[in-house]
């Protein structure tokens, strides 16, 4: 059985900002994304963690689009990593990750959005050790590699976020086809990783240890490329302030991704009053978040 996620939920559990807070206090969110074809999703996810209210930002990105990007989100650090070919950041950009973390101090990464085949991803989702936010490109890389999960170090906290092609080939298995198939679904990959859960589309669900949530908000609006990219952001920023302020561990993890999930609903729903479900695009979304977070403080 699952439960459903409501305002009250959400309001309970939403990371606290006490007026005489510094930025510090809510985290720090490195994100590892973008290619010369995709940097559009490392933005916005870039954008959304700040939006949601993270403390700090870093933007490992291909080092040919930084300052274009650089230009146009300055609230963000962008950090030039070295590319390929292709266009996708380099393996050589692992070296580097040691002097990133030591200088910058992030407390979580976010992987994958936009990222193609960077052969950086599988470095960072074997080698890194903080906790972490797998998405897109990134789901897309562990299920390339066979029995991907007997080699996961589930000790890591850990938030999965794919929609249900990604969760399919995740398992090797079908298309999940009916409500209980969804539920089974995510059920096992939360079982094989010991890590947060999602299983994006209507009514997202997210699981996180023997608990099971279903979202209530959202629509046809958000059925548009970058959705998710925004989504991730959003997690990560709300993961950043409560890890920071209780500790990351699958509390904060599951409280996350509950309060993220909803707030992204919400925010498609009141972009699509203005915008239509026709014409919600990422960003809109993601300038509705703002208002989302204010309608779940009216409501108290």
């Amino acid at each position: 059985m699952s439960t459903l996620i409501t305002t009250t939920q959400v309001r309970r559990w939403i990371p606290r900002r006490a007026q005489t807070a510094h930025k510090g206090d809510f985290g720090r969110v490195l994100v590892v994304a973008g290619s010369r074809t995709m940097c559009g999703a490392g933005f916005l996810c870039a954008k959304s963690a700040l939006t949601a209210g993270a403390g700090l930002v870093y933007w490992a990105l291909p080092k040919s689009m930084q300052p274009a990007f650089a230009a146009v989100l300055p609230e963000a650090i962008t950090l030039p990593m070295p590319e390929n070919e292709q266009g996708e950041i380099d393996a050589s950009a692992w070296e580097l990750f040691p002097e990133i973390c030591a200088n910058y101090k992030p407390s979580l990464l976010v992987v994958g959005p936009g990222m193609g085949q960077s052969p950086l991803l599988p470095l960072l989702l074997q080698n890194n050790a903080l906790p972490l936010l797998v998405d897109a490109d990134a789901l897309n890389t562990l299920a390339r590699q066979t029995a991907w999960h007997r080699s996961w170090p589930s000790e890591r906290p850990a938030i999965f976020t794919p929609h249900a092609g990604e969760m399919a080939r995740l398992l090797n298995s079908s298309v999940a086809a009916s409500a209980a198939e969804r539920h089974n679904q995510v059920e096992k990959l939360a079982q094989l990783t010991g890590g947060v859960c999602l299983l994006k589309g209507a009514a997202t669900l997210v699981r996180g240890g023997s608990q099971l949530f279903e979202n209530t908000t959202g629509g046809c609006a958000l059925a548009k490329g970058g959705s998710g990219d925004v989504l991730a952001g959003l997690i990560a920023g709300l993961w950043a302030q409560l890890g920071t302020a209780e500790g990351f561990s699958l509390s904060t993890a599951l409280k996350a991704a509950v309060c993220g999930v909803y707030l992204h609903g919400l925010a498609g729903e009141l972009a699509a009053q203005t915008k239509s479900n026709y014409s919600v695009l990422a960003g809109d979304t993601l300038a509705a978040i703002a208002q989302s977070f204010i309608k779940i403080q009216e409501s108290a």
